[in-house]
Formats: structure tokens, C-alpha cells, sequence
């Protein structure tokens, strides 16, 4: 495993490198689409490779609850199981537990919680989460960490990051092997002064790169990019740094700048699924009556199969009909989508060229508004909480 600097802006603080893994090389910045099930939704492996894909995220927590690791590691590892043989990423599981709320409870041990899918009880250490994400066999694994949510007091946060670092030092101790890079996740909600003590500390223990955690929850853009900078600036510069959880345009462009070097994300795939579709001039939804006879690709930019073969008034119907056809096309068009833009921006970076690129894009750019954000969070929460009322 190594990880190399290329090149670095003059302007800005973005940067290419590059990522050596056992099974293949990770230019940088870099997208990982997010196949939490081991598998990137409605896509197969070689789809995902054709896209541009060069790493792939899956779930420990997930994946221990089912099939089960055992399963996994009978069948020849992750790689194998899902049939990806390039590099993969594993979460630790630890945001997907912590969002669990009521059916978990935390002490500096470890998280005693209850599956979302039967209600059986489970007990996640620090050591179990290593144990687990070395047995199936990831290039990159992460720490446990305690990820409070958007909206808890100082108080709160402040414990919660104490314990990151604490179960970070166990995972360090327990983590073996020059096959798997261990990233610790820094923490410390939104206030500066812990997210700069949680980077100090985390830095000392000397991991293999560094994730930062519990951001992109609910709190303003604005914040989210000041938090990212003060983060990176006291992060060591020659390892990776990786911002969990983000994946819209406008998003990854202001992380590059600031340094990142690894993103992922599910919000691609998930609005595709629902009719959101990345274009030059922002997010539409493909849904919309405007494009019921539109004879023009979604996109005339994009290369995409979906674009390059498909009028929108065909993705409008499909998604009318509710054809299955119609997930696997939006999906294709927007992580081709993402991962083509990632591939740009490592060109501009590479050619002293990043801020003038970034600034074009944003111009003609339209995020979607801070409210449809939220509601659209809001709807998927609710959607995964009545899941897990059902389980119980």
C-alpha cells in the first residue's frame, strides 16, 4: 500500500496522487460509489468498471448482519463474493449503528445493539469491527468511531469524540498486516475547536489515512466546508484524507479544493432511483411533464450509455411506467456523471487549471435548494425507520 502526491494546486488546496492497493492502483480525487449490500444498486461489476469506477465501498455492518462474515469469508472474501476485483473500501458500521438510536446503547466497551432486520442483539468492540473487516478482506478499512448527530450539545460531541479516540487507539492495537490500510474517522460535530483536537489526535496515533465523519447531516453548506478546512490543515499531508458522505457536485468540488482525496456517497444512486438526474445546469427530475416528448439526451454533455443511446422522453416514460429498466439507466447516467467529473477535475489539477475549471462549473450550476435537500432526508429517513419498526 502507498499513497503519492502528484501534483498540488498553486490556488487552492487541491491535489492528484496515487493510491496503491493489492488489487489495483486509485488515482485521486476519487468518487467510491457505495455498495453497501456488496453491490452498487441495479449495476453489475464490469457496469461499474466501464463507468470509471476504481474503488467501491460495502458496509460491515450490513454485511455482518447478512449474509454474515463467515459466509463471506467461506466463499473466498469480499472481492470474490461480489465479484469486484479492484479495490474496496469498508465503514466500520459505526454511523449505520448509531443512527439505530433507540435500538443501541453506548459505553467506552463498545455498542450493544439490536439488527434493524430481526431485532436480534449484537455487541460491536473495537476490536470485533478490525476482526471483522480483516476477515473479509477490504484494501481499506475503518476505525469505530461514534458519530453524534447534527444538533447535540457540546457536551454531547465533546464524549462522543473522546470515545472515537479511544476505541481509534483499540482498533490501531488490534489491526495487523501490510495487505489493509486502517483510517481513523475524525469526529467532533460542528465546533471547530473539538474537530481540531480530534485531527491533533488522531494524527499522533499515526494511522494509514484519515476520514472525517459526521458531517453532511443536516447542518449548513457553509459550515461543513469551514469544518473540512480546519480539518485538513492538521491532518498529515502525505496520507490520504478521506470526507465520508458526500456526493452531490457543488460538494465535491468545494472537498477537492480543500484537499480531499477520497469521497463517497449514496445520494448518486438513491436519486436516480427516484428520478433525480445530474446535469451541467444542476439536478432535474426526469418525472416532470416538461420532458414527456423531449427528443434529447438528459444531458448533451454526458457520455453515458443512457445519454448516448436514450431521449429523455424515454427515461420519463420508464419512470411512469415503473419499469425496472428505468432505475438502471438514471443510475448509469449519474455516476458516470460524477465519476467523469472526478476524472476532470484530476486533469485540471494535474494541468494548474483546477480553480478555473471549478469556478465554470459553478457558474452554470444550480444546486438544489437547502429545503428540498432536507425534505428529501427527511422522506428517506422516515422510509428507513418504518424498516425498522417493521423489523421489531
Amino acid at each position: 500500500m502507498s499513497f503519492d502526491v502528484t501534483k498540488t494546486c498553486r490556488h487552492s488546496s487541491a491535489r492528484a496522487a496515487m493510491l496503491l492497493t493489492p488489487h489495483g492502483a486509485v488515482p485521486t480525487p476519487a468518487f467510491a460509489p457505495v455498495g453497501t449490500q456488496a453491490t452498487v444498486k441495479t449495476l453489475t461489476p464490469d457496469e461499474l468498471s466501464s463507468l470509471g469506477a476504481t474503488i467501491v465501498l460495502s458496509n460491515t455492518y450490513h454485511l455482518y448482519l447478512r449474509p454474515g462474515i463467515e459466509v463471506i469469508e467461506a466463499l473466498g472474501g469480499l472481492h470474490r463474493f461480489m465479484g469486484w476485483p479492484r479495490p474496496l473500501l469498508t465503514d466500520s458500521g459505526g454511523y449505520q449503528v448509531f443512527s439505530l438510536a433507540h435500538l443501541r446503547r453506548v459505553s467506552d466497551d463498545g455498542v450493544l445493539f439490536r439488527s434493524h432486520i430481526d431485532g436480534s442483539e449484537h455487541f460491536l468492540t473495537p476490536e470485533l469491527c478490525i476482526q471483522l473487516q480483516q476477515t473479509i478482506g477490504a484494501d481499506i478499512i475503518m476505525a469505530l468511531d461514534e458519530c453524534p448527530a447534527y444538533g447535540d450539545d457540546r457536551d454531547a460531541v465533546e464524549q462522543a469524540m473522546k470515545r472515537t479516540h479511544l476505541w481509534a487507539e483499540r482498533c490501531r492495537n488490534t489491526h495487523h498486516g501490510e495487505s489493509q490500510d486502517l483510517y481513523g474517522i475524525v469526529q467532533g460535530g460542528v465546533f471547530t475547536e473539538l474537530r481540531r483536537d480530534s485531527a491533533r489526535a488522531l494524527a499522533s496515533m499515526g494511522f494509514d489515512g484519515y476520514a472525517i465523519g459526521g458531517l453532511s447531516l443536516g447542518e449548513p453548506k457553509e459550515m461543513t466546508n469551514a469544518i473540512v478546512e480546519e480539518t485538513v490543515a492538521r491532518l498529515p499531508e502525505d496520507r490520504p484524507r478521506y470526507l465520508m458522505g458526500v456526493g452531490s457536485p457543488e460538494d465535491l468540488f468545494e472537498g477537492v479544493s480543500r484537499g480531499i482525496d477520497l469521497f463517497d456517497s449514496a445520494l448518486p444512486t438513491r436519486i436516480a432511483r427516484n428520478g433525480g438526474l445530474f446535469t451541467r445546469r444542476g439536478r432535474v427530475i426526469i418525472k416532470n411533464a416538461c420532458f414527456k416528448d423531449r427528443d434529447e439526451p438528459i444531458d448533451h454533455w454526458c457520455d453515458c450509455y443512457t445519454c448516448q443511446t436514450f431521449s429523455a422522453a424515454y427515461l420519463h416514460h420508464l419512470f411512469k411506467c415503473e419499469e425496472l429498466l428505468a432505475y438502471r439507466l438514471a443510475t448509469v447516467h449519474n455516476l458516470r456523471f460524477v465519476l467523469r467529473l472526478m476524472d476532470e477535475m484530476r486533469a485540471h489539477i494535474n494541468q494548474g487549471t483546477f480553480p478555473s475549471f471549478k469556478e465554470s462549473f459553478l457558474a452554470d450550476y444550480e444546486p438544489a435548494s437547502e429545503d428540498i435537500r432536507r425534505a428529501q432526508k427527511d422522506k428517506w429517513l422516515k422510509a428507513r425507520d418504518r424498516k425498522f419498526k417493521q423489523a421489531l
